[in-house]
């Protein structure tokens, strides 16, 4: 077992509101993203939260890949967004893929900032 897990909490988000609010838009667009990066969906789960009295509700967007996944979680009413991307480096090193698509998702909601952090996972033997 091998793999690259990378994280990034993305703090106020610039991008247009809907991006954070909208689960069937992010959800295609992170479709798109895997496949620009050359991963393999296999599966997606798509859901908007309720609004509450702080906002309209965030989204979590999950797309399940052959070499592992991919996670989003909004929070609009903070205009903040965590990324979850994982790979498995089994049958080949798709650590290089991981990190294109973390690059997309950081510029899709065009951060103040951003935390990143990056987890090797397993042996490489």
């Amino acid at each position: 077992m091998h793999g690259l897990h990378l994280t990034a909490d993305c703090y106020q988000c610039r991008c247009d509101a809907a991006w954070l609010t909208d689960a069937a838009r992010l959800g295609d667009w992170c479709e798109q993203a895997v496949a620009r990066a050359g991963l393999q969906v296999v599966n997606r789960l798509f859901h908007t939260f309720p609004a509450t009295d702080k906002g309209p509700g965030g989204v979590t967007a999950t797309v399940l890949l052959a070499e592992s996944h991919l996670c989003v979680h909004t929070w609009p009413e903070q205009r903040a967004v965590t990324l979850d991307v994982y790979v498995c480096n089994f049958g080949g090193n798709h650590s290089a893929k991981a990190v294109a698509l973390m690059d997309a998702l950081v510029e899709r909601f065009s951060p103040e900032w951003t935390e990143r952090r990056s987890l090797d996972r397993g042996d490489a033997a």
